[in-house]
């Protein structure tokens, strides 16, 4: 049997249990993968299946290396062993406790299990009280600080199950469900390291459950945590670490594995969403824009991750398509975080920053941990003047994660405003630790170098030369190196950079104020060292420009 027949049995097996368990979010993921193998032609005909049309295309679009080592019928991985059911013990209690656990009543779910024994009983009873808390601790936090308000609110379930469910551990009565449950609570009470512990063995034991490899991820802060993982060599360990690697901003490894999973998985909406999330990381729009057009047309009610495609919009200013999109979200589901954001980001492009705060907070009244609109709703204040209100979002922003370089770079931009430079220089470090390749950090915290109470021009210049090498797009690093060496008497280094700039003016076809200088300074350099020839090249080309380097110009000739 092919890897990709093996694949499509597992993803099926898993998909019956994990709703059998109400663990729907990873049930989903489960059948967009199922969807996503490439079907065999031997089996199935271009009429059977909605992804064969175009498939060619769509993978050539799709892919921004072809990867020649991946096999034609994927890999090979150990097998893990089908889990036993217990379907027969407590089953129509069971059902009954799962009819009420789908209408959201998790504590009628949970005390019709309470003498029931089997192992899905124990983890519905268990998971039912644990979503019962979490519920109440929300109720609690709207209660007391308002929706977007910090609480101090807990789930009060979460003593009663950690006891219950390390005893079962202890006793090895415990299913892999039960112990993803077990590292969640962990988790939630902040008992990191063994909440890791917990959750590779229950990954190990059923890697199918995408919701306990998600988990998981959340705990592996740094690469070193992440390799220290002792996890079993099954497929899903790839979609995992490709997941991880992007959250630990290594994006080139996690589009490798990507791309070597779509030897297999070749028309999941779920990876082709992923690739775009990494190019979008570093900064290819051109692509993003590609593969999100793409998933539209396959997927036209999708929107899952469309808030990351109407950044890209917003980053190109198209009026026209970010209107269309928010229209869509706004009829498919206009309740949803995403489509919140995405009618946020329609209404900042047009200007109107009142109205995008308005759809932010909407965002976060619908999910108060939903970073993206911390960090958006931040800049809009920010095109406010409202500072303070920007801080609070910011720091929300980076209280939910750490490791969001946009809501560090937003802090430091906030300082700068309100002319607080080496408040500002903090979290501009913050960011370029995040991010060392985006110029547009390296560049704020030159400029912020530069200011009138720092003067620091020797630090400047080192950010300028980290922008320079970090694919400066807005062509600012190389002028401000001419100009900083310029004005600490360094002629050479000065015409090093001039000349370089001046290049790159030339490829790019950019006229400007820049090319006027840099042309004069080249042309008073020469002159001064005596290359006349290369000074009368200069010369001439300023006798195209008005103003007073043409005369000046004129004169030297």
């Amino acid at each position: 049997m092919s890897s990709k027949e093996s694949c499509r049995n597992e993803l099926r097996t898993a998909i019956r249990q994990l709703s059998d368990r109400c663990l729907y979010s990873a049930a989903k993921w489960a059948a967009e993968q199922l969807v996503g193998i490439e079907q065999d032609p031997a089996k199935y005909t271009p009429s059977n299946t909605r992804f064969q049309r175009g498939s060619s295309s769509i993978r050539r679009r799709f892919r921004t290396n072809e990867i020649t080592s991946t096999p034609v019928a994927g890999v090979s991985y150990v097998s893990s062993p089908v889990m036993e059911e217990d379907e027969v013990v407590d089953g129509d209690f069971y059902l009954l406790a799962k009819s009420y656990f789908d209408c959201r009543e998790y504590r009628r779910a949970a005390h019709v299990l309470h003498d029931q024994n089997g192992k899905k009983s124990v983890f519905l009873r268990c998971y039912a009280l644990y979503l019962a808390g979490e519920k109440r601790k929300e109720e609690e936090m709207i209660e007391l600080k308002g929706p977007l308000g910090k609480s101090d609110a807990v789930n009060r379930e979460l003593v009663s199950l950690e006891r219950e469910l390390s005893t079962l551990r202890k006793n090895r009565t415990i299913d892999p469900f039960g112990l993803y449950l077990y590292g969640l609570v962990l988790k939630d009470k902040g008992s990191e390291s063994l909440g890791r512990t917990v959750l590779v063995e229950s990954v190990n034991s059923y890697p199918w459950n995408w919701s306990a490899w998600s988990e998981l991820q959340s705990l592996c802060t740094t690469v070193d945590i992440l390799n220290s993982l002792n996890l079993s060599n099954h497929w899903m360990k790839d979609f995992f670490l490709a997941s991880a690697y992007q959250e630990l901003r290594m994006h080139n490894e996690s589009l490798t594995k990507y791309e070597f999973l779509q030897g297999t998985f070749s028309f999941s909406n779920y990876i082709q969403a992923q690739i775009a999330k990494a190019q979008y990381s570093l900064r290819e729009f051109e692509q993003v824009e590609v593969i999100f057009e793409e998933l539209l047309r396959i997927d036209p009610y999708r929107v899952e991750d469309m808030d990351m495609y109407s950044n890209v919009l917003y980053a190109k200013e198209c009026f026209s398509a970010l209107s269309y999109l928010a229209h869509r979200v706004f009829m498919t589901d206009k309740y949803r975080p995403e489509s919140c954001c995405i009618i946020g980001n329609y209404y900042s492009l047009k200007g109107q920053h009142e109205k995008s705060v308005v759809y932010f907070r909407r965002a976060l009244k619908l999910n108060k941990n939903y970073l993206s609109a911390w960090t958006l709703m931040g800049h809009e204040y920010v095109e406010m003047k409202n500072t303070p209100a920007a801080i609070d979002a910011y720091r929300r922003a980076v209280d939910i994660n750490p490791c969001d370089y946009r809501a560090w770079y937003g802090l430091g931009q906030t300082y700068e405003m309100m002319h607080m430079p080496f408040y500002a220089l903090h979290y501009f470090r913050k960011s370029v630790f995040l991010q060392p390749n985006d110029s547009r950090l390296w560049i704020a915290m030159a400029q912020c170098y530069e200011t009138e109470q720092l003067q620091m021009l020797e630090e400047a210049i080192k950010c300028y030369r980290r922008a320079a090498n970090s694919n400066d797009r807005e062509a600012i690093a190389l002028s401000q190196l001419a100009k900083l060496h310029r004005a600490l008497g360094r002629d050479e280094e000065a015409a090093f950079y001039y000349k370089k700039d001046l290049e790159r003016m030339e490829a790019e076809e950019r006229e400007g104020p820049n090319m006027v200088e840099a042309l004069l300074f080249l042309a008073t350099h020469c002159r001064a060292h005596n290359r006349f020839e290369e000074a009368e090249v200069y010369c001439t080309r300023l006798l195209d420009y008005t103003g007073p380097e043409k005369e000046t110009a004129k004169s030297m000739l």
